[in-house]
């Protein structure tokens, strides 16, 4: 009988999700927030949790998700997260999600345990990174490594941005062998040039004969922001004429400042820049100093512009960065070795292109948005028995 003619059936119901995360901002908020708006809305109902402020709220609510800003969550450990615990419970079981989806340590860690009192009936969690590194104190690494271990037993299914990442959460046991599964983290994609753009080098002030070195996130500890101005220190010595550009902010723009001003390093700070992936299309070399990095989305975004790159070889970065293919990589701590880079890079134009074309072709082929949305339905359906749909690649994100 031809369907035309048939009456309506009822709507099913809506799979409701939580996602409970952290700090809700760039990175892991920004992969969160483009999972949360890219499912099938007819089959989704999103919601997302977590600490209250940052600039992603607003459009969350903007696209239609739910989103629940909890009082007294913070990113530290605090005696405040045993009421941060009692409201998520309390909102998991008024709500009675089908999926908790969590991510980062803490989220990570609250919202396992309240959806294990709740007894929900999937729990999903994504390795952004791992959250403790040799950077931190024992006692606190240790103090994290148990915290994730505890919860593991909890959790379903495992995701993580990247293979690297996949591998440290599995000898690390913080997720069992062979239930990782890797979920490239995306990026936006077409508000992104796809290749060097002068007018974005006009709004940065700097004339284009002039070689220009910058990096874009927050200016914190994990980012080695001082280890920017030291690279830059050491390659002014040889190119005196080179200049450098930090987008972001962040606690450590004084400390950086007056690095500058003792190494005498002229920087341009810019503070926080909505438009920041706009602008690194008008760099000669995008540089990332991170002393852990899970897989960095402001580097996805440089490679997306086909912008050379040097990054330090931390976490899931390699599996990004391919060594003379798509960049080259540098050791942590290292300034002096990435100056040598950049160096390098400048003095070698041809092969410099070439890698920002093969950095290029990697990343708008493999983190569109649609593809990770559509590796995340696929994961839900799997732990909730549901048929895969006969679609192209893409097709379940929302347009």
């Amino acid at each position: 009988m031809p369907t035309a003619t048939l009456p309506k059936p009822p709507r099913p119901p809506r799979i409701k999700v939580l996602h409970v995360i952290t700090r809700f901002r760039a990175g892991a908020g920004g992969n969160t927030l483009l999972s949360a708006e890219g499912m099938d809305a007819g089959r989704y109902e999103v919601w997302i949790a977590g600490v209250p402020g940052g600039e992603l709220w607003g459009r969350a609510r903007a696209a239609g998700i739910r989103t629940v800003e909890i009082p007294a969550f913070r990113h530290t450990l605090t005696p405040a997260d045993l009421l941060v615990l009692w409201r998520l419970v309390r909102l998991i079981r008024r709500e009675r999600f089908t999926v908790v989806h969590t991510h980062s340590a803490k989220g990570g860690f609250l919202g396992r345990v309240a959806a294990r009192l709740c007894r929900t009936p999937v729990v999903v969690h994504t390795f952004h990174g791992v959250s403790f590194h040799p950077y931190m104190s024992g006692p606190r690494q240790a103090l994290y490594r148990c915290l994730e271990r505890s919860t593991r037993r909890f959790t379903h299914r495992f995701l993580a941005v990247a293979p690297s990442v996949a591998r440290q959460a599995v000898e690390e046991r913080l997720a069992p062998p062979g239930r990782v599964h890797v979920v490239p983290s995306a990026v936006e994609l077409g508000h992104i040039p796809e290749r060097f753009d002068p007018v974005a080098r006009r709004v940065l002030g700097v004339p284009r004969e002039t070689a220009l070195i910058g990096t874009v996130g927050r200016i914190d500890d994990q980012k080695a922001p001082l280890d920017f101005i030291r690279m830059a220190a050491a390659l002014r010595a040889e190119r005196p004429g080179t200049a450098f550009v930090m987008i972001g902010d962040g606690p450590m723009e004084d400390e950086v400042r007056r690095l500058a001003a003792v190494l005498d390093v002229d920087v341009t700070l810019t503070g926080h820049r909505p438009d920041a992936a706009w602008l690194v299309a008008g760099l000669d070399v995008f540089v990332i100093t991170s002393l852990y990095e899970g897989l960095g989305r402001a580097l996805t975004e440089a490679l997306a512009t086909e912008r050379p790159v040097v990054a330090t070889a931390v976490n899931g970065v390699p599996d990004l960065v391919e060594h003379g293919a798509t960049g080259l990589l540098v050791a942590p701590r290292d300034p002096e070795g990435a100056a040598r880079a950049v160096g390098w890079l400048l003095d070698r134009p041809r092969e410099a292109a070439e890698m920002g074309r093969q950095g290029r072709r990697r990343v708008r082929g493999a983190f569109a948005p649609a593809a990770m949305c559509d590796a995340v339905d696929a994961c839900y359906r799997d732990l909730l028995g549901l048929p895969l749909p006969n679609r192209t690649p893409g097709s379940a994100a929302r347009p």
